[in-house]
């Protein structure tokens, strides 16, 4: 990701304070907006997030939409990961929800200077937290590549058990790469052995 992707201080305080729409004792979500494109622009353009989301960079113009557009869809739910003091250090998302069947997917990208302190699986599990503490949901699912050891550390960390592999489902730079599969289930969630969210 870019190097500038953060705030400085300076920045925080002319800043106005994000409202936090869920928070445990290490970080706090806010919803996405569409002033956070240039933010997230920058990280989805890191060649390494490229890869690990089996994407590419699109225009800054088309993320904004996107952001105004899933803004109104009842389906996702998108915040910024957050540190108490306000800085941004990651984008987590409830996506594809369905809650007749209780199913949704989830999203995790971090900042790379953020990375490796232990904020990846503090982010999901208040992610989880916020799926069945506070909706109807009974099973999440997340994707990944095969060979993405730091992604596939945070979900085995958080509950997250692999069903299976997708093989050959990602398309990235003339190669095709395998994606494992993920869920997590409600009664599994309340038999994990860690203080929930809302203890903080």
């Amino acid at each position: 990701m870019i190097e500038s992707a953060g705030t400085t201080g300076d920045e925080r305080d002319e800043a106005p304070a994000r409202n936090f729409a869920w928070r445990s004792a290490s970080i706090g979500l806010a919803v996405v907006e569409a002033d956070d494109a240039e933010l997230l622009h920058g990280w989805r353009s890191d060649p390494a997030n490229a890869y690990e989301f089996c994407t590419w960079p699109r225009s800054l113009a088309w993320l904004r939409e996107r952001i105004e557009r899933d803004s109104e869809d009842a389906d996702c739910d998108a915040f910024l990961v957050l540190l108490p003091d306000g800085t941004p250090i990651g984008q987590t998302a409830l996506s594809r929800q369905n809650m007749l069947d209780g199913t949704a997917e989830v999203e995790l990208m971090l900042d790379p200077r953020h990375r490796g302190q232990g904020h990846g699986t503090d982010a999901l599990d208040a992610l989880v937290d916020l799926a069945f503490g506070e909706l109807p949901l009974y099973r999440l699912t997340a994707e990944t590549h095969t060979g993405n050891a730091r992604a596939l550390a945070v979900l085995a960390k958080s509950g997250f058990v692999q069903e299976g592999v997708s093989r050959g489902a990602c398309l990235h730079r003339g190669r095709r790469h395998d994606l494992a599969v993920f869920s997590l289930l409600r009664p599994e969630w309340e038999a994990l052995n860690r203080p929930r969210a809302w203890d903080a």
